[in-house]
């Protein structure tokens, strides 16, 4: 394996000057699958070109099965050159190249297309090096004999982060980093090794935002080592083109289903929409907006509910994260049918963000009430290219073992990491092979523990209340109030004469006179109105009632028709009610003996969740003694004063 990746950097190596190093890739990872391919599809060329020759007038679809029986694979290729016969006529390559691809069936020509192939065809010829890299490409033997679809896979892959590590492009947007994939794919196979590693084992991995595919294919080495006789599917999905070309590419090298990547937004365009698998993993971009999906996106959740991905609700629209883990529980198989465990990477705003009644705490809300959160891990700042903020995987079950149900396991892994001696764009710390297999153990372990918390699902569920207390105001025709009054746009609307006439009626109050009762003072009010001929109803006395009144704890409570205490929203407030604890209890120990006339409003009652994983591992650290902090402050301004008298001399 390595001297095959020596043998195509080296070809790398040879386009120095036309081509920059960050273009690199887009020449040596198409002709490595267009090698790979034409090597692969070698022994059956010619009974292929005999059938695509007789079912020339075919149907297309009954022509495609013909010749992908004829291929034994499926895809094909009809067009007469392989690798041999293109460099054996160097003057008219560019135009053999072009047809040899057009020979290709649609779901392999769609590769090259992705890749924008042709493109870099045209500048290797005009930069004259296209004979030069393509006959260097024919010297290297990748039939299937000789380099195993496993083998060949761990080149294209290494050539894939060869390429990424020097792209111009932000590696994180198209790249996790190796050893957080391994993380997360250990833990979704953590506690199923004895079921993976019998004979026959069937199973089926997805990613639906594959990038070039690096958590699939790390799930299939790692499984392949456990098990090499397993019978893997691997699924995934991308929007970008250029990620899509090189996942694809990856999984047709390794013998995987051609028509198992699909490009497309996941969100609006699920490409799976039929099928469901037993393992999911995936890194959605972290705070992107989806305002371009929501109206796709709210149409489904209206149109389908819990029949579609996503009933439980959607978070708000800076940051589309937690719709990719719900698309990706809506993947899960049904218990019954085994059941699913999946693994995602997300920020830390899902665990907490969002307000009792909020989209985000919807999702928590709903996930715990279904006992689908397994464990969450809380991996070191640093880790990704593009990114320095906080991260953690989540990982998602709904066969649970017996022990987890109705638990969560946080596990602290944020101090776990080994510092890289170069950094890598943002990337400035990696996980070392101990510090996954600490983080492993310790979720296969389940047990408290310094770095390992268990939890009820109900101690992250809360309820918010609403605390109310009554309006208390008093009355006064004080100059400023009165003011208040006519810059009111209810009071702006009056006639000259109307306007006037009120303002008579309440100056005729007196600015010394107090009331603390509603009913008095609008009994006041009205009579000094009638005194004048004016009526003061409706919305006039509503705002001459808002804007003459001022909070008055000493004032009487003002009461409805059904002489119930009206609220008073200056002083409203809300609380969080821990899940297993009493409303009623709540309020009487913590808001009665501090405010006596205070009610919970009920219909405001909300229920929430959130999962505060920093809290849970703060741990307090002593401050240092004052005199210690002073003895150290007073040996700096020793050090500065002789520095001051050494600057003086």
């Amino acid at each position: 394996m390595v001297n095959h990746v020596n043998f195509i950097w080296n070809i790398a190596e040879s386009l120095r000057g036309p081509f920059k190093p960050a273009e690199y890739g887009s020449v040596v990872l198409p002709f490595t699958v267009l090698r790979r391919l034409d090597a692969v599809l070698a022994e059956t060329k010619p009974e292929v070109l005999n059938v695509a020759k007789a079912t020339e007038s075919m149907p297309d679809m009954l022509r495609h099965l013909r010749l992908t029986e004829a291929a034994g694979h499926q895809f094909y290729n009809t067009s007469p050159f392989d690798f041999a016969k293109l460099v054996a006529d160097p003057q008219d390559l560019r135009a053999n190249l072009s047809a040899y691809l057009a020979g290709f069936s649609e779901n392999v020509r769609d590769i090259f297309e992705r890749f924008e192939f042709d493109k870099t065809l045209n500048k290797l010829a005009e930069k004259n090096k296209l004979y030069a890299v393509t006959e260097k490409f024919a010297q290297a033997d990748f039939h299937p004999n000789v380099v195993s679809n496993i083998d060949m896979g761990l080149i294209f892959e290494e050539l894939i982060r060869w390429a990424n590590e020097r792209s111009n492009e932000t590696a994180g947007d198209h790249y996790t980093p190796r050893e957080v994939i391994a993380l997360m794919v250990q833990l979704i196979f953590a506690l199923d090794d004895d079921a993976l590693s019998k004979p026959g084992v069937v199973r089926s991995i997805y990613d639906p935002t594959a990038g070039t595919g690096g958590m699939l294919s790390v799930a299939d080495e790692y499984l392949r080592r456990m098990n090499p006789g397993i019978q893997l599917s691997l699924y995934g999905q991308d929007y970008n083109d250029a990620s899509y070309a090189i996942c694809k590419a990856d999984m047709v090298i390794k013998g995987q289903d051609v028509d198992n990547i699909a490009l497309g937004d996941t969100l609006t365009q699920d490409a799976f929409d039929d099928k469901k698998f037993d393992y999911g993993l995936s890194n959605p971009p972290f705070g992107v907006d989806w305002k371009d999906q929501r109206a796709y996106v709210d149409e489904e959740h209206a149109r389908l509910g819990f029949n579609g991905r996503f009933g439980p609700g959607t978070p708000a629209v800076s940051d589309g994260a937690m719709l990719f883990l719900l698309h990706l529980v809506s993947k899960m198989r049904k218990k019954e049918d085994g059941g699913s465990r999946v693994a995602i990477v997300l920020n830390g705003s899902p665990l907490f963000s969002g307000g009792a009644g909020g989209g985000e705490s919807n999702i928590r809300k709903w996930l715990l009430d279904n006992d689908l959160i397994e464990a969450i891990i809380g991996l070191p700042k640093d880790m990704f290219y593009n990114t320095g903020i906080s991260t953690y995987i989540w990982v998602l079950s709904n066969r649970k073992t017996e022990e987890r149900k109705g638990r969560v396991q946080l596990i602290d892994g944020r101090e776990m990491f080994t510092k890289l001696r170069k950094g890598l764009g943002s990337k400035r710390n990696e996980l070392s092979p101990k510090n996954i297999e600490t983080i492993v153990g310790l979720y296969a372990g389940f047990e408290d523990a310094e770095h390992s918390m268990l939890f009820r699902n109900e101690e992250f569920l809360y309820r918010t209340i609403t605390v109310e207390r009554p309006l208390k105001l008093n009355w006064q025709a004080t100059p400023e109030r009165i003011e208040a009054v006519f810059e009111a746009k209810a009071v702006q609307k009056l006639s000259e004469a109307d306007a006037a006439a009120l303002r008579r009626v309440l100056e005729s109050l007196g600015d010394d006179a107090v009331w603390k009762n509603r009913a008095v003072f609008h009994k006041s009010l009205k009579d000094a109105a009638r005194a004048e001929g004016f009526s003061i109803t409706g919305p006039l006395l509503k705002t001459v009632t808002t804007e003459l009144g001022e909070q008055d704890d000493t004032a009487d409570e003002c009461r409805d028709a059904k002489g119930n205490p009206e609220p008073d929203s200056s002083q409203r407030d809300t609380e969080n009610v821990p899940w297993d604890e009493e409303i009623n209890d709540y309020l009487t120990r913590e808001v009665l003996p501090y405010a006596p006339d205070a009610w919970i409003d009920r219909a405001k009652t909300k229920e929430g969740a959130e999962i505060p994983f920093t809290r849970h591992f703060y741990q307090y650290v002593q401050p240092r003694p004052l005199e210690e902090i002073d003895r150290d402050l007073e040996a700096v301004m020793d050090e500065l004063r002789a520095m001051l008298v050494e600057v003086e001399r």
